[in-house]
C-alpha cells in the first residue's frame, strides 16, 4: 500500500491541517504497516501555477516542446505520477478567506490532463484515477460545516470526483480560533471521526 499526503498549508510548519493530516496517515500507517507513506509539502515545494506560458507548453505537441516547455510539462507529470502510484491519499486543507489555499488549486490543476487523467466521451467526461481512497483533513478557525459558506467541500467533491476519486472521508476540525476549550475540543471531534473512518 502506498500513502500519499499532500499538505497544502502556506506554513510549513505550525500548521493545525498537517497536524491533522499527519494523524491521519500515522493512523492508516498504524493499520497497514507496511504501507510506504510519501509526503509533498506544498508550502515548501510549491507548485507553479497554471499561467499563458504553462497552457502553451501543455498545449504543444511532446516532440515540438522547447526545453522549457519540456521541464514545466515535466513538474505536471511528477505530481500526476505520485497520485497514479497511490492507494490512499491525504489532504491537509486550511480554509483561507472561506476558499482552498491557492497551493492546492495549483495542485489539482496540475493533476487535470485531458486524455491521461479524465477524459470526454459520448456520455460525457469520464475520471481516469480510480481505486484511490481519500481522506481530506479540514482545518478551520470557525464553523463552517454543511453551512453555506463551506465552500471547499463540495469544490473538492466536484473536481476529485470529476477525475474518479469519489471515494472521499471529510475529517473536520473546527472553531480552532474561537479559543476556550475549542481547539482541543476541535481535535478530540477529529479523532473521532478519524476513527470511524478508519478504525
Amino acid at each position: 500500500m502506498k500513502i500519499l499526503q499532500i499538505n497544502a498549508s502556506a506554513r510549513s510548519s505550525g500548521a493545525n491541517s498537517t497536524r491533522l493530516a499527519n494523524t491521519i496517515t500515522e493512523r492508516l500507517k498504524a493499520k497497514y504497516p507496511q504501507a510506504d507513506v510519501e509526503v509533498r509539502d506544498l508550502a515548501a515545494d510549491p507548485h507553479p501555477v497554471l499561467d499563458e506560458p504553462s497552457l502553451n507548453a501543455l498545449f504543444t505537441p511532446a516532440e515540438q516542446r522547447t526545453p522549457v516547455q519540456a521541464a514545466r510539462v515535466a513538474l505536471d507529470d511528477a505530481l500526476i505520477a505520485q497520485v497514479n502510484a497511490a492507494d490512499a491519499i491525504v489532504l491537509g486543507v486550511p480554509m483561507y478567506n472561506l476558499g482552498v489555499p491557492v497551493q492546492l488549486k495549483s495542485w489539482i490543476d496540475a493533476i487535470y490532463r485531458a486524455g491521461v487523467t479524465f477524459r470526454y466521451g459520448e456520455k460525457g467526461p469520464e475520471g481516469l484515477i480510480n481505486g484511490k481512497k481519500v481522506y481530506v483533513a479540514l482545518a478551520r478557525g470557525g464553523l463552517y460545516r454543511d453551512t453555506p459558506a463551506d465552500s471547499q467541500v463540495p469544490y473538492l467533491k466536484t473536481a476529485l470526483g470529476f477525475l474518479g476519486m469519489t471515494d472521499i472521508d471529510f475529517i473536520y476540525a473546527e472553531g480552532l480560533a474561537m479559543g476556550g476549550d475549542r481547539p482541543a475540543q476541535a481535535f478530540e471531534e477529529a479523532e473521532r471521526q478519524i476513527t470511524a473512518s478508519i478504525g
